[in-house]
């Protein structure tokens, strides 16, 4: 008996250190993960549609640190639905960025994703209807937001640019003037003119203010990708941004995109891209330009053409105008083709952002 009694105890002892070294490598791990987390870079992305949510999803593969500046000014589809109809802010791009950095099963991210094909929510996506629920349920956009991040454990965080309801408005280089974000393009492929400069109605909106406080503790800030006009640009003309971007110390990087966009950047080159920002924003906004030096294969780049799109790149010409204001080049093959749609190569893009960060937190220390 005593000798039952014996093994027993000297089982349960075995268990107990077992589990103890156990708890206690974890514990480990543990703390080496909050270092690193620490020590990673602080990235801040500021844009919204498509690249920018594409872009994330390779970004949180290398850091943590990630804050997501996204603009509020969609007033079409489903957004602009519950845009009229509840009097929230759009919910598309955030709802877009929050599922990039989510950490969630993927049957939720379809789910998130689904879009109603009948009845009068068609063409609703099940995500904005989540988001305008939230909204409903706290009455404000941003909390809304941080409680959708909480439910999604998102890597690092995402921020409407400001909760005032703007706008945009574009003078076009024909004189005419056109209020609203959806109709912008439209009326300059039908009036076959350009884009001369964009305001924000009401001018005076306000940021969030976690939105100042990330660009000044950025070690790098990325401008894009995203639609120039209408995603890029309306973030860079709420009070306060461009201000909090020249003053940090942290490198800017522009992404440029790898395709014109018909209405709005018909016949631009890199050089266009960046100095229509410099237009709106004034100069020492960027440091450096990623841009793509790969062609696309020719059948993919036919149904581009034949929607009035070409692709962008860099020649010598352009190269002396960025020297000429201080503006330095990384030309790679970023782009990658997915179902015959051209995209950034998210971890490329990625991994070049962050080497370029921990430079410049190497620097300096």
């Amino acid at each position: 008996m005593f000798l039952v009694f014996g093994y027993l105890g000297f089982i349960s002892l075995l268990v107990s250190v077992y589990f103890y070294i156990k708890a206690k490598k974890q514990k480990r791990k543990e703390l080496i993960e909050k270092q690193k987390e620490k020590n990673a870079p602080k990235v801040v992305v500021i844009g919204g549609g498509t690249g920018q949510s594409v872009f994330l999803r390779g970004l949180k593969h290398y850091t943590k640190n990630i804050t997501a500046i996204v603009t509020v000014a969609d007033d079409g589809g489903g957004s602009g639905v519950l845009r009229e109809d509840l009097g929230m802010l759009p919910p598309g791009d955030i709802r877009n960025c929050l599922l990039s950095l989510a950490n969630i099963e993927p049957t939720m991210k379809e789910v998130m994703n689904y879009r109603f094909e009948e009845g009068a929510l068609k063409g609703q996506s099940f995500g904005n209807l989540f988001l305008a629920a939230m909204n409903g349920l706290y009455g404000n956009f941003e909390v809304a937001v941080y409680k959708m991040s909480e439910i999604f454990a998102i890597t690092g965080k995402v921020l409407p640019v400001t909760l005032t309801d703007i706008n945009l408005v574009a003078k076009l280089e024909n004189g005419k003037i056109v209020k609203g974000e959806s109709k912008i393009p439209e009326v300059v492929k039908n009036e076959n003119t350009k884009i001369e400069n964009i305001t924000l109605e009401p001018k005076n909106a306000k940021p969030l203010d976690e939105v100042i406080s990330s660009l000044n503790e950025a070690d790098i800030i990325v401008i894009g990708p995203g639609s120039l006009y209408t995603s890029i640009i309306p973030n860079l003309l709420v009070d306060g941004v461009v201000e909090a971007i020249k003053n940090s110390k942290s490198k800017k990087v522009y992404i440029s995109n790898v395709m014109t966009q018909p209405g709005e950047t018909n016949d631009y080159d890199v050089f266009n891209h960046i100095e229509a920002i410099i237009n709106h924003c004034g100069e020492n906004i960027i440091d450096y330009v990623l841009v793509n030096n790969k062609n696309i294969p020719d059948e993919v780049f036919a149904k581009y053409k034949n929607d009035g799109a070409d692709i962008v790149l860099l020649d010598k010409k352009q190269k002396s105008k960025l020297n000429s204001i201080g503006i330095k080049y990384i030309e790679d093959n970023f782009v990658e083709v997915k179902n015959n749609y051209t995209r950034h190569n998210a971890k490329h893009i990625s991994k070049v952002i962050i080497d370029l960060a921990l430079s410049h937190k190497t620097d300096s220390n």
